[in-house]
């Protein structure tokens, strides 16, 4: 675990102390486990990997202090690298991770010098049209409990609006289970989730959208090739933006890169920071 300024995180480190430091950040719903199948590969070849139990609704400490604004979860992320000391940091994100660290990127980069974005929130797609309803749910009491319930069962999970297009393949149930179990069994996380989910608004992204022609560092859009929520368009205009980036489609894959081609999302990083990674 890691004291923050305003609560605790749960962190998992893998790798030599020395290695070149990747810091991982995963999307709403979704905790490090995520990366399991990443991270062996690009500790074989030299990674410092740093995997994090985000509050995004997947975390088993809850944050009741915190700024959990998506402005607030992007400061958290830029503390996490001060608090660690970590400079010359690679950032892996996917997803809703993917918009909190273009957030990040505008407002504290330092410490961050590269940056690989997996299928991700941007511009005005924070969230994709099929979750948006999320953002307004969460501002009924007892809503977040209702749709926790209701992902109980393993048909429902596997439904477009749950996990179903989120991956390529049937995600595992284990998996799944360790996603869902903090918000199904503690109040307080389900209170951090609908605080996360209330403050969602394209904005964010459109506003960072404005300032990520200043970063000046690598990024690397190593995008699934069958997303349906992300489509390559969103890819091709972070491209257009940044000013050192390039876009990579990843075949036979969705949302979840890192579930779908693991050993080829350790390729490409390992390539784009130089490491000689196994998978």
């Amino acid at each position: 675990m890691l004291d923050l300024g305003t609560g605790r995180v749960q962190l998992f480190e893998n790798g030599p102390a020395d290695g070149r430091v990747i810091v991982f950040v995963q999307g709403l719903l979704v905790n490090a486990d995520v990366w399991r199948d990443v991270v062996p590969g690009l500790v074989a070849g030299g990674a410092r990997c740093i995997t994090v139990d985000w509050p995004l609704g997947a975390h088993a400490i809850a944050m009741p202090e915190a700024d959990l604004t998506p402005t607030g979860v992007a400061d958290l992320i830029a503390e996490l690298l001060e608090r660690l000391d970590l400079d010359d940091v690679t950032i892996v994100a996917n997803d809703t991770g993917g918009a909190l660290t273009q957030i990040m990127l505008t407002r504290r980069p330092e410490r961050v010098g590269r940056v690989v974005l997996t299928p991700s929130d941007s511009f005005e797609y924070f969230f994709p049209l099929m979750f948006r309803p999320l953002t307004w749910l969460a501002r009924i009491p007892g809503a977040v409990w209702l749709v926790g319930q209701s992902l109980r069962f393993r048909f429902a999970q596997q439904l477009p609006m749950a996990y179903g297009w989120l991956s390529k393949k049937r995600l595992p149930n284990d998996l799944v289970d360790s996603f869902m179990e903090p918000m199904l069994t503690s109040r307080a996380v389900r209170r951090d989730l609908a605080r996360f989910l209330s403050g969602v608004h394209r904005r964010h992204t459109l506003a960072a959208a404005e300032v990520l022609p200043e970063f000046e560092r690598p990024v690397l859009l190593a995008w699934g090739a069958e997303d349906r929520f992300f489509p390559m368009s969103l890819a091709e205009r972070l491209a257009a933006i940044l000013p050192d980036a390039r876009i990579v489609a990843v075949p036979d894959a969705a949302t979840l890169v890192p579930v779908d081609q693991p050993e080829v999302l350790v390729g490409l990083v390992a390539e784009f920071i130089g490491l000689d990674a196994r998978t």
